[in-house]
């Protein structure tokens, strides 16, 4: 920008689109007339590219066009769904609905069998559950992890189905 551009001929875009080939004095001396700034953008070009700008103008929309493209972006969370064992039929209900919300919503669903004490035993329970999760949901999520024992829990992921 301005001073640190060290090449002897420069190509310049000026604020009206017209452009030509000017010794790097004459181009900064042109920026210097229309109280703008003469910045490089293209330095490995041959003459090297400068542009005649509000560099500051130029700075703060640069922003703002990031900031509205971080507010567009959207996050994917992951939300945790626990059972039991034994859950029961309507807790089981009441979860699963919950978790449709969530894949509607764009998130995932982590859904996890604890096994505390004894009801490690059971393990073929735990795989029931979650089977029959995996299967109330089948036609909204896909699978991204099969059921797998960690530890005292047995886990599955499920991501949403994107809709076209």
């Amino acid at each position: 920008m301005n001073d640190r551009i060290r090449a002897t001929e420069v190509r310049v875009v000026d604020p009206k689109g017209n452009h030509g080939i000017y010794p790097t004095e004459v181009a900064m001396q042109m920026a210097d007339d229309q109280d703008l700034d003469l910045v490089e953008i293209s330095p490995h070009a041959d003459p090297p590219v400068c542009k005649i700008m509000d560099y500051g103008k130029f700075k703060y929309e640069q922003q703002k066009k990031e900031k509205e493209a971080r507010k567009k972006q959207h996050t994917v969370e992951l939300k945790e769904i626990r059972f039991r064992p034994h859950t029961d039929t309507h807790d089981f209900n009441f979860k699963t609905k919950h978790a449709k919300g969530f894949l509607e919503a764009g998130h995932k669903v982590k859904a996890y069998v604890q096994f505390r004490g004894r009801d490690i035993i059971y393990k073929d329970h735990g795989m029931e559950v979650l089977a029959r999760f995996i299967q109330e949901l089948g036609d909204l999520a896909k699978i991204d992890q099969a059921p797998k024992m960690e530890g005292r829990r047995m886990t599955t992921i499920l991501s949403p189905i994107k809709k076209k």
